[in-house]
């Protein structure tokens, strides 16, 4: 059964509601664009809207592996930190938006089962409060944040593209 199949309930289908709706208007911003328009540095950043979209999939993956197995699986992975804020020679944002779908398919069906009070401590690192621990919970409530912050970027790249705007 696919989590589009369960039926879920309170909490846990709040979250993952909350989630999917930001997630809608990150990919809804790139509808209609090609690979060029995608990869184009819109703004005075270094941002495109590819290179966000990677991004976004990249740290939904991670803060998922940390919800499973703690700092040490988050971290398991290498992570190119530069180029996931571009697209690189030879990727295509129809590839992107698959890899986009497919970190958020398992996070929805880690949502129905993982406990939302399990919790781990955070890896070290600068903005992290040294010794903090966060749970599920909190893990997914950042998502929301980060895939809502994210979109709002993305607008406002796509609308230095070709004037389209996400909402409004």
């Amino acid at each position: 059964m696919s989590v589009s199949d369960q039926v879920l309930t309170g909490e846990r289908a709040d979250l993952l509601a909350a989630l999917q709706l930001r997630r809608g208007f990150l990919r809804q911003t790139m509808a209609g664009l090609d690979d060029e328009q995608a990869a184009r540095r819109s703004t005075a950043s270094e941002l495109c809207l590819g290179g966000l979209l990677k991004h976004v999939t990249l740290t939904e993956h991670r803060w998922m592996r940390f919800a499973v197995g703690g700092a040490e699986a988050m971290q398991s992975e290498p992570v190119d930190w530069a180029g996931q804020f571009r697209m690189l020679p030879g990727e295509t944002l129809a590839g992107l938006l698959a890899e986009f779908d497919r970190v958020a398919a398992e996070t929805d069906a880690l949502v129905t089962t993982l406990d939302l009070d399990a919790a781990h401590p955070l890896p070290s690192a600068p903005w992290f409060e040294p010794g903090a621990t966060w749970t599920v919970r909190r893990v997914l409530l950042h998502l929301i944040a980060e895939t809502g912050q994210h979109a709002g970027h993305a607008d406002i790249l796509r609308e230095s593209i070709d004037g389209a705007k996400t909402m409004g």
